[in-house]
């Protein structure tokens, strides 16, 4: 996957990272997770569901939750309710 094609979402103090993916042809969006070196470094691509589903409250899991609902503008004259 080409770096255009991948946001970092996350980096852990300890060095393991996390990007939003997206596959060019079908546009469909997924995470990659990048340990760190020591831990072997070996990238690993998950579902959204899958990333979201059960125990995702990590850092990383609160970074997606951000940037997806960066993508909803609220009006500023938007009731609020």
């Amino acid at each position: 996957m080409s770096m255009t094609n991948r946001r970092e979402l996350y980096r852990s103090p300890n060095g393991d990272s996390w990007f939003l993916g997206r596959e060019p042809e079908s546009g469909h969006a997924f995470v990659i997770h990048q340990p760190n070196g020591p831990s072997g470094g070996r990238l690993s691509h998950i579902a959204l569901g899958d990333f979201l589903r059960g125990s995702a409250h990590g850092p990383e899991h609160q970074a997606l939750l951000r940037l997806i609902g960066s993508l909803v503008e609220v009006p500023p004259y938007a009731e609020r309710t």
